[in-house]
This record gives C-alpha cells, structure tokens and sequence, in this order.
C-alpha cells in the first residue's frame, strides 16, 4: 500500500513536471568567477516528460529521458537539453534516464536493461540503440560502471546459469585498442555470481564494489519475484511493486571474486538485512576489504541523510579515501550538499532556502596534491525563483563555499546521475 507523503516547502513539484526540449543552448547568467582551468561539460540524465496523450507516469523511474548539457568555457556556460530518439519494437524498456557513461572513445545512456543508447555528447543527439544481448549471455546490467584510469569498463547484471537459475555476471569491455575495434565486441564475461534464490535475483544489486584485487557483490534480502515480473510484464495495469518480496532471514550476503583470474571465492560473508541504493568505495587495507556503502533498515528511504554519494573518483577510487560527497535528505527531496570526511565523521553542507540540488560531481584541480583540491558541480532548481529558476553550482570541494554559479531561464527536471566530461 502507498501513502502520500508531502514535502514541507512545495514547491518542490515542479521539478517533477514535463518541460520542452531546447532547440538550442541557452546561455547562463555567471555570478562569481568560474576556475579558467574548467573547461568541459556536465552531462546529465534524468525524467523530462511525465505523460504522452492522457497516459500519466507516477514514477521518478518511470518518466521518459531528457539529456542534458552544461558547458563551460572561458569563463562563459550554456545550457542545452534533448529528448532521446527512440526505436520501435523493444520488449524491454530502452528509456536510458538513469546515467552516461563512456566505452572507449563513444558515450552510453543507460537505464538498468540489456539495451543502451550511443549517443554524441556534443550535440546530445540520439546515434543508435545497443542490445547487449548481442555481445554476452546478460538480462540487465546496472547503470552504475567502474572505469579503470585506462578506459577498461567492468559492470554487472543478472543472467541464467547452471540450471536456469538466476545468476550474476560481471563483464568487462577494454578499453580501444590500435585496430579501432569497437570495444563493445570484445566484452566478455569475467566471473559469474551464484544467486542465493534460485528464481529471486535481489533488487539491489544495481552497484557492485571493486578493489585493486577483487570484485564484491552486495545481496541484499530483497528480491525480484521472477514469476511475478513475467505475469506483471504480461498483464496491463500491474504493478512493478508487487514482484518485490523481502527475506529478512537471510540477512544481507556479500559475494568475493578475484578480479586477476575471475575466481569465485566460496567463503561466506554475511551481516544483518540491510538495504542498499549505493556504493560509495571499495578498498584493501591490512590484509581487509573495506566496502564503504549507503545503507538503510526498513522500507523507508526518503529520510535518508546521506545519498547518490561520490569520490575524488580518478585518484581515489580503489584506495583508502578521507572524503565523500553526497546530497543530504531529512525528507525524500534532496535539499543539500553534504562532504563527509570517512575518517574523523567531520561534516560540511550547503544549503539554501527552497533549492533542490543534484549529485554532486568532483572535479580535481589540475596537478592537486590534496584529495579535496577541486571543485564540486551540482544543478540546483529553485522552483519559486521567477525569471531564472535553475542553475549550475560550482562549490569549492574543500569547505562546500560558493565558487560561481549559472543561472538559466528554464526549470530544470530532476536529474539521476551523470558525469563530467573534459
């Protein structure tokens, strides 16, 4: 059963409500000074339109997907915004509104499906529609990729395996080589997970840790009932809702594979039922695996403090970090930026009034010694702000101070995830 739940300053609604596309970049009123080093984009995804004819989508998940663009040079910012073309004849969902990310030298947006859309982040048009299907045994895979420094991307997502039952297999797609061959022909699978239910792959494996030396799978006790989902997919009008089965008993198991030779790890880790969205980091330390996550207990999820959470990523991904970022919630809109130092629970935020912001990204300093040397981007809409109702902020990562922002006359949607491109 749902409940209605509002949050106290409403204006938050308007960030949930379709808006056009831009038939071209509109240009950003900047207050303060941009870095001249940040010269790039910030790509990002998310729902833009929530009906088509008289059919209303009631999901975050399930509005159709707007790319967006905010492009930074000399100073100088615009912001450009597109809906994805889309193809005809697909069983299974192609709505990539969840994130982007680069396989060798082309960009993918994802949703959590086996299709993927190429697209060109210049001019954010729709190129092709990509079934992974073609290229490894996989039903879905999470739209949350590792990226090594040299372009090898590893990522995971439910399979069959021995016996019909549901597995996990994680895949990894070099990075392009001197031939040119697109890397997506050289994908393969590099270890398969069992799953400890048979026909109930758990909800949340939409992420995965990954060390210097190991892959680690995080199941959770809640799952996808698979008979339910096919009668649900098969009848109009069921809901997604109740396939999901909780189990408690279980507890909450986490899965090892070396990641040098692929090999299982039969050991058995397991700890309390906990629910995950997110991963913040994976490390060795001491002869340890460190698996830093956002978690909860329970089915409540909009007063988590603490979400979509991100790291020096290129430096520090895979190593023993100080600091994460991450918005902050006392309700299920997210209302600030938080810095979190791992070590000491230190804790930096801003916030204003009646602003709604988005992930925070991280961006390095050229040549920064320090691990907060930076600056962090995030799209903030203040829905009841007139003229310009949305803007990019560029905070400085060390104590979350304003830098500069760029406004711009349009509201933005709320966006997933994304990525800066340099």
């Amino acid at each position: 059963m749902c409940s209605r739940i509002e949050h106290p300053a409403g204006g938050y609604k308007k960030i949930f409500e379709t808006v056009e596309e831009l038939a071209e970049p509109l240009p950003a009123v900047v207050t303060g000074v941009i870095p001249p080093w940040l010269k790039g984009s910030l790509l990002r995804l998310g729902p833009g339109l929530f009906e088509i004819g008289e059919e209303q989508f009631y999901h975050l998940f399930d509005g159709q997907a707007l790319f967006h663009k905010f492009d930074l040079k000399n100073g100088a910012v615009t912001y450009h915004r597109k809906f994805f073309s889309y193809f005809k004849g697909v069983e299974v969902t192609d709505n990539a509104l969840v994130n982007v990310y680069p396989v060798g030298e082309d960009f993918y947006a994802c949703t959590e499906t086996n299709y993927i859309t190429k697209v060109n982040p210049e001019t954010l048009e729709t190129i092709s529609k990509v079934d992974l299907c073609n290229y490894v045994s996989i039903n879905g895979v999470t739209a949350h990729p590792h990226i090594e420094n040299d372009g090898t991307v590893y990522n995971i997502g439910n399979c069959f395996g021995k016996g019909c039952s549901i597995a996990y297999n994680l895949v990894k797609i070099p990075p392009t080589q001197k031939d040119k061959v697109d890397p997506l022909e050289r994908m393969k699978v590099v270890v398969q997970f069992p799953c400890s239910d048979r026909f109930k792959p758990s909800m949340c494996t939409g992420y995965f840790g990954m060390s210097e030396n190991y892959f680690v799978l995080v199941e959770t006790p809640v799952k996808i009932n698979l008979l339910k989902f096919l009668s649900a997919w098969s009848i109009r009008g069921a809901n997604y809702m109740d396939c999901f089965e909780s189990n408690e008993t279980m507890g909450t198991r986490f899965h090892i594979a070396t990641k040098k030779t692929g090999e299982y790890q039969n050991i058995k880790f397991r700890t309390s039922a906990i629910n995950v969205f997110h991963h913040i980091n994976t490390y060795e330390e001491d002869g340890f695996l460190v698996v830093d996550l956002c978690t909860w207990k329970g089915y409540i999820v909009f007063n988590v403090t603490f979400e979509f959470p991100q790291i020096n990523y290129k430096k520090f991904s895979m190593k023993k970090y100080t600091y994460a970022y991450a918005l902050g919630l006392n309700h299920f809109i997210p209302d600030r930026i938080c810095k979190l130092n791992v070590k000491t629970k230190e804790t930096w935020v801003w916030q204003e009034p009646d602003s709604y912001p988005s992930e925070p990204i991280f961006v390095a300093t050229p040549n920064a010694v320090d691990e907060d040397d930076g600056v962090i981007l995030t799209v903030v809409v203040t829905p009841d702000a007139g003229q310009r109702p949305a803007y990019l902020l560029i905070l400085n990562a060390k104590d979350l101070t304003e830098v500069a922002r760029a406004e711009v006359e349009t509201i933005i949607p709320v966006t997933f995830h994304g990525m800066y491109k340099p």
